[in-house]
């Protein structure tokens, strides 16, 4: 088979690891976690911060029995307060009681997550509600300075995460004032992304722009039944974009830019002793409509006040796991595709097969009667998205059946099925912008 053209743009290095990262997590811990805010006001006094029982690798053994690739964590918040022992403030874990003074909770994470074989990596709020100087040119230089710490000093980040919460009220050192900046260009970004790029050149950079990953428009887990992870730029700086747009992405984009997630397992970011997790149906739901459409899914699993993820949480994560790996468990095209469709059912993603034509079609006989749960399709991204509408069909009784149809599929598309008996099943392209080029297909069992 002939090597096929890229159509519009392409995911770099550095994104398709992302592609491959699937479903991630965030874990959101501060000052928050003690007080029983989401924002911290900035007037909390480093010595609030006192987990009794704090272990990172309960952590990553918790995203692990998720089935969490990596973990990102929440080195400072809106409140200014720092995880690490910063050079840049004295309100940071220096001047708590946690490991008397002398912890750094964002070394204890990235060690334990190289230890635990998954991704790291660091989420450090523009916003700062207790620094004296934020507003002025001088907390600018604080801000890349905490960044220049938190770049060179944990090992290789997998992930940097711009937040788009940008001024207002605070402490301020004492002021207690309100303070407004201009998001777009007070911070520096272009700065901000060559040190990004310089000191760690593998790290996607998330923001609701990117520059690599954008946001998903929402807080609640899903991405558009039309998701292109391409779009065309309407702006450089955190909050300047449209939600909408982000939900669904340009079909005409000139950027590959996929869409990122992002949920809580609890009602807030942060534990709060009154809320409880959701269940692992409710998060296999919410990995349908993100994973499912192409996204990654950023899961954020906040630790108590203890410094652990609640057992309750860890079980419903577990649940949540087990319920993937049911659902892909048995993949009945695993190997019958034959003749030019044969790189579709071989489990690689490296091989592919390229249409000729907008529309097409694909048949794999099951060489069986079996009852079909869920469906599995990807393009081969390195090549661009193209397909904008397919159609699914089940054989049963020798007769064709349409049991589903969707929008766009681009690094996956995952459907569940109404179990159907069936001993073939077709993927019918509708309508894609260039001929379609596929890497995989799998039909699971019920």
């Amino acid at each position: 088979m002939n090597t096929p053209s890229t159509y519009g743009p392409t995911p770099t290095s550095r994104q398709l690891a992302w592609h491959r990262r699937g479903t991630f997590g965030f874990v959101h811990f501060t000052q928050n976690t003690f007080t029983d805010r989401e924002w911290g006001y900035g007037d909390e006094a480093p010595a609030g911060f006192a987990p009794s029982a704090l272990d990172c690798r309960q952590w990553v053994a918790a995203a692990k029995a998720g089935g969490l690739s990596a973990l990102i964590l929440t080195a400072k918040h809106h409140d200014g307060f720092c995880l690490w022992p910063t050079a840049t403030t004295t309100h940071s874990v220096a001047h708590s009681p946690f490991r008397d003074g002398k912890g750094d909770v964002v070394r204890e994470l990235s060690e334990a997550c190289r230890e635990g074989g998954i991704g790291f990596g660091i989420y450090c709020s523009p916003w700062d509600r207790n620094h004296s100087a934020y507003g002025s040119p001088e907390y600018v230089d604080v801000y890349h300075a905490q960044w220049r710490e938190l770049l060179t000093q944990y090992g290789p980040l997998c992930e940097v995460w711009f937040d788009l919460a940008n001024g207002g009220d605070g402490y301020y050192g004492g002021a207690r004032e309100k303070r407004s900046i201009d998001p777009a260009t007070y911070y520096r970004w272009t700065e901000l992304y060559a040190m990004v790029r310089q000191l760690q050149p593998d790290a996607v950079m998330f923001s609701d722009v990117g520059p690599d990953v954008r946001w998903c428009g929402n807080e609640s887990g899903y991405t558009g039944i039309t998701s292109w992870a391409k779009v065309n730029p309407v702006g450089s700086a955190p909050g300047e974009v449209d939600k909408q747009r982000l939900i669904v992405g340009d079909p005409d984009g000139s950027l590959w830019r996929p869409a990122e997630a992002c949920v809580s397992i609890r009602p807030g970011w942060f534990w709060h002793p009154t809320e409880r997790s959701r269940t692992g149906e409710n998060l296999f739901k919410v990995w349908l409509t993100s994973v499912g459409r192409g996204a990654g899914l950023n899961l954020n699993i906040p630790p108590d006040r203890r410094g652990l993820i609640p057992e309750t949480d860890v079980l419903e994560l577990r649940r949540f796991h087990n319920l993937v790996d049911t659902f892909t468990a048995v993949d009945l095209a695993n190997g019958r595709a034959t003749g030019e469709f044969s790189p579709l059912t071989d489990g690689r993603r490296d091989t592919y097969w390229a249409a000729t034509e907008p529309t097409t079609e694909i048949v794999i006989d099951l060489g069986q009667n079996a009852d079909l749960g869920g469906l599995w399709i990807e393009e081969a991204i390195t090549f661009g998205q193209r397909i904008e509408t397919f159609a699914v069909d089940a054989r049963k009784w020798g007769g064709w059946f349409e049991i589903a149809r969707g929008a766009t599929i681009g690094a996956q598309r995952i459907l569940d099925l109404t179990p159907i008996n069936a001993d073939a099943v077709r993927i019918r392209i509708l309508a894609s912008q260039a001929p379609a080029v596929l890497s995989r297909i799998m039909v699971f069992a019920a």
